[in-house]
Parts: structure tokens; C-alpha cells; sequence
């Protein structure tokens, strides 16, 4: 949206966007109390979210998104290999020292300390939390029942684990933190790279260690991508095939129906069907600075039936 933002104004002088950054609770929030016309959000809302929003709330996915697992290792070169268990263990506090069984044993050959793992989590409302705790949903049985996945969740409590707001946040406690490991959504990729953090390769429901791509997140969507519906909430998470990114997602717009005046609708739109399109803000100019894909069509298709639904 940072990068819209200029764009849009050029091509449409009438059309003013100006983006905060916030977690997604925030975005959820704000764009179900009116307090703003646009929220975005890396989680679609739940059926509970959207029943009490008066007159309804759109989710309308404009990109799709992945989340990579980075990490403070000293001494450790490349990747290292890590699956759902091993990550529920961490941030359950099962799995304590880099070299425990759950974590070497995915990594035979490389030595990893025996030294107390240190895990980062999001204090704010936060779509990559909500991602994050789906794949340990989805992977550890343990983790689905005790704790469940959200934008916020009850961590268990683990000795020197930290939080951090926001994925700037989350790098730069990662950066200061020797031994430590946290979840990060790939627009901070570059900014995670840049500070010498390790990234992980995660196990998918095939068995295989990925790093998230526009190859291998292209995979999972279209695995999953087929099976959305025409409200447009699901969770793509954890698709099958040997190629597929385990955690990627919709980058959804949440925008109620009814706009205040016509005016604000006729801009909603035409911003819009502008980001939608391979020639505007779904271009690769704008998608590779932040390591997005574009909507495959028959889903961008889907993204603009609920477009014009906007009044």
C-alpha cells in the first residue's frame, strides 16, 4: 500500500491514499468500526468477526503473501531444517537448547550449541501470528488443543522469550538477540537478510524443506487457491504437493459494502480495480520489492466481483 500510494495519486489526483502501519487486529478493527475505509490484513476475519460488523465487511485478497521463519544462530551456516513440532516445541518451551533431539535430528552433520533457544513473538494484534499458529495448528496436535492459532493467542509462558511489535520489531529483536528464533511475514525479507539473520527451510506436508519463493509459494496456491470461496475467507496453509511453501496467505483489503457517499465508493473501487490489475498495482514493479505473487486470474476475477459489490 506504501507503494500505491504515490502511484495511485499520479494516475488519479482525486484519489488520496495514505497507509499506516499497524498489526492486523488494528486493521480488522478499525476497518469494522468505520474508523477507517480500508483495513489490511494478512488473516481473513472469522464468521464471528464478520456477524458483528453492521451491514457486513468484505475480505478481499489483493496479493498473495508468504512468512518466513528467521533466526540468531552464531556459527551456523546455511539453512537449517525445522518442521511444525519442532517450532510448537519452542514456543511451548518442550524444546529448550538448539541442540535438542527435535531440532538436530532434522539436521544431521550440521553442530548446533547447547545453547537455550530464545523464541519471538508479536505483542500486537497480528496476521503473522494468526499464519504462524495455523502451520503449528496444522502440524502439532498438542499445540491445536492447548493454544489454537489467532491475530493474538496465549503464549505459553517460556523463560526468556520476548515480544516484539510488528515485523520491524520482531528483526530488530532478532538482530539484538543472539540464539533467539521468530516468525516474520516476507515483505521483511530483505530487511531480515540485511541483518545477517538465518532463515529456515520448513518442513511441508510432503516431507520436504522449503524456503518460501515465488516458485514455491506459487505451488501452494495452487494447490489451495481452487478451493476458495466466493466470500474469500480461507486458510492456505499447509497445502500438499513436494513444491509447496507451507505457510503462505491471502493479503486481504477488508472493506465494508456500503460506503458513506458515492464519491468514496466510485474511489474504493477505482483504487481497487487499478491494485488488481497486471498493469497497475498487481505489476511486478510493485510485488517484487515486497516478495508478493500476483492473484492467479480465475482468484482475480473472484477479488473483483466483491470489488463491485462496493456502493
Amino acid at each position: 500500500m506504501n507503494l500505491w500510494a504515490p502511484e495511485i495519486h499520479k494516475k488519479y489526483s482525486n484519489i488520496s491514499l495514505q497507509p499506516q502501519s499497524t498489526g492486523s487486529g488494528t486493521g480488522i478493527s478499525q476497518a469494522s468500526a468505520g474508523a477507517v475505509q480500508i483495513g489490511a490484513s494478512d488473516a481473513y476475519m472469522s464468521d464471528a468477526q464478520v456477524k458483528q460488523v453492521q451491514g457486513g465487511i468484505l475480505n478481499i485478497p489483493v496479493a498473495i503473501s508468504a512468512q518466513q521463519i528467521n533466526y540468531n544462530l552464531p556459527g551456523v551456516s546455511g539453512h537449517l531444517n525445522i518442521d511444525g513440532p519442532a517450532l510448537a516445541g519452542i514456543y511451548t518451551g518442550k524444546v529448550q537448547y538448539w541442540d535438542d533431539a527435535a531440532i538436530a535430528g532434522q539436521n544431521s552433520g550440521v553442530k548446533l550449541p547447547h545453547e537455550k533457544i530464545v523464541p519471538v513473538h508479536r505483542t500486537d494484534g497480528s496476521g503473522d501470528t494468526f499464519i504462524f499458529t495455523q502451520y503449528l495448528s496444522d502440524t502439532d496436535g498438542a499445540w491445536k488443543s492447548a493454544v489454537g492459532f489467532g491475530t493474538s493467542v496465549s503464549w505459553p509462558p517460556v523463560q526468556g522469550a520476548l515480544g516484539a511489535n510488528g515485523n520491524a520489531g520482531v528483526v530488530q529483536t532478532l538482530a539484538q538477540t543472539k540464539y533467539s528464533i521468530g516468525y516474520v511475514g516476507i515483505s521483511f525479507l530483505d530487511e531480515a537478510t540485511k541483518q545477517g539473520l538465518g532463515e529456515a527451510m520448513l518442513k511441508n506436508q510432503a516431507g520436504k524443506y522449503l524456503l518460501p519463493d515465488d516458485g514455491t509459494i506459487s505451488a501452494a496456491a495452487a494447490q489451495l487457491a481452487p478451493k476458495t470461496p466466493d466470500d474469500m475467507r480461507i486458510s492456505l496453509i499447509f497445502a500438499p504437493g513436494d513444491t509447496s511453501y507451507p505457510i503462505i496467505n491471502y493479503e486481504y483489503l477488508l472493506i465494508k459494502p456500503q460506503q458513506p457517499d458515492a464519491n468514496t465508493a466510485l474511489a474504493i473501487r477505482t483504487l481497487l480495480t487499478w491494485g488488481l490489475s497486471p498493469a497497475g498495482g498487481s505489476g511486478s514493479q510493485f510485488l517484487s520489492q515486497v516478495h508478493f505473487i500476483a492473484l492467479p486470474s480465475d482468484i482475480r476475477a473472484k477479488s473483483l466481483k466483491l470489488v463491485a459489490e462496493i456502493q
